[in-house]
């Protein structure tokens, strides 16, 4: 199994395996060609008053996890990512945010 996480602003690279967008909303200032994702799940992000909720604030960090982790319980999205996984592939979470604490890297926790 092998997730990375990366910021969508960072220069794509070969062994970024399939890059994939977790983020609801497109992020600013990056066009489709540069970014280079090949698949954008939005419906994986966390719901947005889970997200107003968070705001990035490390103090928060534990309890969105948990809130996040149980939301993700019953999307189906989750299991396509597993398969991909089990199928050997690499994959790359892709973010905006500027903040370490962000949902691509709870998601990369969740996984595994």
């Amino acid at each position: 199994m092998s997730i990375r996480v990366k910021r969508i602003y960072d220069q794509p690279s070969e062994d970024d395996g399939v890059r994939i967008l977790v983020d609801k909303l497109w992020p600013r200032g990056v066009s489709r060609e540069e970014a280079r994702v090949d698949l954008w799940l939005r419906d994986v992000a966390p719901s947005d008053e889970l997200r107003r909720w968070f705001n990035h604030d490390p103090s928060k960090w534990s309890e969105f996890k948990r809130r996040y982790f149980e939301e993700l319980e019953s999307n189906p999205r989750v299991s396509m990512l597993r398969d991909m996984l089990k199928e050997g592939k690499v994959i790359t979470l892709l973010y905006s945010a500027k903040s370490q604490y962000n949902n691509a890297v709870a998601l990369k926790e969740y996984l595994e």
